[in-house]
């Protein structure tokens, strides 16, 4: 490597090997440019080096690999020290060369039910045998690491190992699994299941444990366990081991709840957008649960469940009622008297307020977000009215100002403009985008005429 010493690549291989996989990817990322005998080269060499060996690792131990999750300190979930993992790899590589070569070759063209994975299983087994054996540098390292944080992780996770080729297997027919059941698939992870437990009695939750690990949206993982149970009745699965999986979800479902009823309306269209995408997650993670379970009608975990959808539909609701003031504090009206009447008519006497803005089309962006989860979420009828009632008063809003422009009862018509384009992006979210468009070809068309750069608008014919 030209332009480091043998000193300095040691220290940076260092880093490098210690460092997460995400800081990793991005150094990967980042030197994609650098070639030549520049000393950049030489470590993106050393980074793509690491990269290709960490790629290897998690294939060959892939069905533990994504329980190594930063210190392993997580109390709510199986997991282990980032750390162990790298140890327990540089054990197998300097215990077992040939073999880790085998797997580099044989993962090189994998064909899922065709390949078979017998030489990566028999690695797995291998680092079970060294960490209960702790017969190398290694492998005792690693299994110190993993009882500091936990006494007996060690243990644990050679358990999990032991029945890495069955999670291996297993984890190829998970999308099926997940998408959607039928009696063959649910047959198929009753046999998976089954053989975990002929491994170790006790294997049940580390096997749906290492499952969910794999899964983008671990929680899904109580369709496979439904399915396994036959859709068990609540009281079943809540005396059973496996009932961690329930109580995780509904304690999830908590966790979001407090997030939707947080939701900052100052951070705008984004805060809304993000919001929405929380009331969508929370409705599929309660059909999540009274899909797979049979839920008791009152009490229990039925009796949580119909709480937990009571505060979602009231959380939401509490926005929609919001919709009217917040719309009103961005498009601001005033009380004019007109022949003895008096009537409410656009402001145009500064310039709009930014933080209404903001917090207007903030709660805009979550009404029109939530439409997709609002017929189960049972607020889609409140969305409809106000969405109804919102559109009436943006109507009001946009046909008197326009009157306003055109009868030259305005002093700015950029003020003016500057409140109709805020309109128009009410417009495009109360009803969709060509709104807004329409309502910014009104305003230009109507600051046109008053300033005499168009002839104005024909009268209507007579009947």
């Amino acid at each position: 490597m030209t332009g480091l010493s043998d000193h300095k690549i040691e220290i940076v291989r260092h880093l490098v090997e210690s460092a997460p996989d995400k800081i990793v990817g991005g150094l990967q990322n980042a030197l994609s440019a650098a070639s030549g005998d520049s000393a950049l080269a030489g470590v993106r060499q050393l980074v793509e080096s690491e990269v290709a060996d960490r790629r290897l690792r998690n294939a060959v131990l892939a069905p533990v690999a994504p329980l190594f999750v930063g210190d392993g300190r997580i109390s709510t979930r199986l997991v282990f020290p980032a750390r162990a993992l790298s140890l327990i790899w540089r054990g197998l590589k300097a215990e077992a060369p040939g073999e880790v070569a085998l797997a580099a070759r044989i993962l090189a063209d994998f064909r899922p039910d065709e390949t078979s994975p017998e030489p990566l299983d028999a690695l797995v087994a291998r680092a079970a045998e060294g960490l209960r054996n702790r017969d190398t540098h290694d492998f005792m390292a690693a299994a110190d690491c993993l009882d500091a944080v936990r006494p007996g992780n060690a243990y644990a996770l050679a358990a999990c190992l032991d029945i890495g080729a069955i999670v291996r297997a297993a984890t190829l027919r998970l999308p099926d699994w997940i998408s959607r059941t039928t009696d063959e698939r649910a047959a198929a992870a009753r046999l998976a299941y089954k053989d975990a437990i002929t491994i170790a009695e006790d294997a049940a939750p580390r096997f749906f444990e290492m499952l969910s690990a794999q899964l983008a949206e671990p929680w899904t993982i109580l369709r496979v366990v439904s399915s396994v149970m036959d859709h068990p009745a609540e009281r079943y699965l809540a005396a059973s081991e496996l009932s961690i999986f329930a109580l995780r979800l509904m304690e999830l479902i908590d966790e979001n709840l407090v997030h939707i009823a947080k939701f900052d309306l100052d951070g705008g269209a984004k805060s809304g957008r993000h919001a929405a995408t929380v009331v969508e997650l929370v409705t599929r993670q309660i059909a999540e649960m009274e899909g797979s379970i049979e839920l008791a009608h009152e009490g229990g975990w039925g009796g949580r469940v119909k709480k937990q959808k009571g505060q979602l539909a009231g959380c939401v609701e509490g926005r929609l009622r919001e919709v009217a003031k917040l719309m009103g504090a961005a498009l601001p009206t005033q009380q004019v008297k007109v022949a003895r009447m008096s009537k409410e008519l656009p402001r145009f006497t500064t310039d709009p307020d930014p933080r209404a803005t903001e917090r207007a089309m903030a709660v805009l962006t979550f009404v029109e977000a939530i439409r997709t989860s609002s017929n189960y979420g049972g607020f889609a009828s409140a969305r409809a009215k106000v969405l109804e009632k919102a559109a009436e008063q943006l109507d009001f809003y946009v046909e008197e100002s326009l009157a306003l422009i055109r009868d030259g009862s305005v002093r700015d018509f950029t003020l003016a403009a500057s409140y109709l384009e805020v309109a128009a992006n009410c417009a495009a979210l109360i009803r969709e985008p060509r709104a807004g468009d329409i309502v910014r070809r009104r305003t230009a068309v109507a600051v046109d005429q008053a300033r005499g750069l168009l002839p104005p608008e024909p009268a209507p014919l007579a009947d």
